[in-house]
């Protein structure tokens, strides 16, 4: 490595630094080497040091360990190398995947249709799946426009071009995505709307899969464009990602999983939950240390993941040790199933804290829906609290299983415990 921050005179400069400062216990053994003690407890060796922070990484992530003599650097110094010989962990997957939540539980955007011809208006409205905008439709240009300034709608469909220009001409911070539907099935027409301001132009002869795709572009543009608006107003300080387990945090399962619950509801699908907390995780933390307790909610968290389905099912870490499982498009059996192979998944194979193997297990509730009902704001809190009566009830009956509530009746009574070795 090139850096200044390697050379002895700098080591050396930041040793006498260290040692000149009263609150802290370090002394300079050399002018050019600098040593750190503690006058409190022996430093671990820098090997160890290394390896200590591999539990914030992945271990396909972890580059080669630099072999440094014991006692060449200061702490600080030891530490800036040790970084530098790591790679940072890629977080692509679980934007990737944070991202599919989040576009799924989004609400269809909010559309305007504005034609002049009847037409047009019907085979728009065959062509489009339901479920995919939520549209108004008018034929009245003063009445859109109207409409529109009283309440955004993030996609326009019309066939005028007096209108794209009128939408076009507003100085307004936040903008629709147009589409244009040309009465002139050529580019001539086409490359009009485009000129007029439009976003997505489409013949008015086009088939059904061409029209659909346009229409899929544009939702797909509003959806993200919400996405992001989301999240700046989060004060862009919406962690999304636990930093050890790398699934999805505290916060944003505090904010997406109403949001699920909402979807279901909205489409009468089912939908449940799994929480799950590790066993006698307080006895590993006092074996193993706090780096082994780390170590093992890190493979925990990626043992929960290995079962579920890509961008689809997903994970949140929601307290020290305990993790929330969030199955869209599964009801109660379903969910049963896939508790019972993730609990019998963990205990399966020991796991690896700080070099020493390790048996875990985990103790699972879930509440489960086949249908979620409908106008009811309260069911993503009483199937939290259905969901984590049932874990209580696991760790009651001796842990290293499953307890199932179908729905949430009110006194949340949890159905018998499923055995997960059966």
């Amino acid at each position: 490595m090139n850096s200044a921050l390697e050379t002895p005179q700098v080591v050396g400069r930041m040793s006498a630094h260290l040692a000149r400062t009263p609150d802290r216990r370090y002394c300079a053994c050399a002018p050019s080497i600098g040593i750190a003690r503690s006058s409190s407890r022996t430093l671990p060796r820098p090997e160890d040091r290394i390896e200590h922070a591999h539990f914030l990484i992945s271990d396909d992530e972890v580059t080669p360990k630099v072999s440094l003599p014991a006692g060449g650097h200061t702490t600080v110094i030891q530490r800036v190398l040790e970084r530098r010989s790591e790679k940072r962990a890629r977080t692509e997957e679980g934007t990737t995947a944070t991202m599919a939540v989040m576009v799924r539980v989004l609400p269809p955007p909010k559309a305007l249709l504005v034609f002049h011809n009847a037409q047009y208006m019907s085979e728009f409205q065959r062509h489009v799946a339901p479920g995919v905008l939520d549209y108004e439709a008018l034929a009245d240009e003063r009445e859109a426009l109207r409409r529109f300034e009283g309440e955004f709608r993030s996609i326009i469909v019309t066939d005028s071009l007096q209108f794209v220009r009128r939408l076009r001409s507003r100085r307004e911070a936040r903008t629709p995505f147009v589409v244009y539907v040309s009465a002139l099935d050529e580019p001539e027409g086409r490359e009009a709307g485009f000129a007029a301001g439009a976003d997505e132009c489409v013949g008015s002869g086009a088939g059904k899969r061409e029209f659909a795709a346009r229409i899929g572009v544009a939702k797909h543009v509003a959806d993200l464009e919400l996405i992001l608006r989301i999240t700046l107003e989060e004060n862009r300080k919406l962690s999304t990602t636990d930093d050890l387990t790398r699934v999805a945090s505290r916060r944003f399962f505090g904010k997406h999983f109403p949001r699920e619950v909402e979807r279901a509801a909205r489409y009468g699908r089912p939908l449940s939950l799994i929480l799950c907390d590790i066993d006698h995780f307080k006895t590993i933390n006092d074996t193993s240390g706090h780096a082994g307790g780390d170590d093992v909610l890190r493979h925990f968290g990626a043992r929960l993941q290995k079962l579920l389905r890509g961008k689809m099912d997903w994970v949140a870490r929601i307290g020290g040790e305990e993790f929330a499982i969030v199955l869209p498009e599964i009801g109660y059996q379903g969910a049963c199933e896939v508790a019972r192979k993730i609990c019998a998944f963990v205990g399966h194979a020991p796991f690896d804290a700080q070099g020493e193997m390790l048996k875990v297990t985990a103790s699972f509730g879930l509440c489960g829906f086949e249908i979620v009902p409908a106008d009811d704001p309260q069911t993503p809190n009483r199937m939290l609290r259905a969901a984590d009566a049932a874990l209580y009830r696991s760790k009651d009956n001796g842990r290293n299983r499953v307890t199932a509530t179908q729905g949430v009746p009110e006194e949340i009574a949890a159905r018998s415990a499923i055995n997960p070795s059966k």
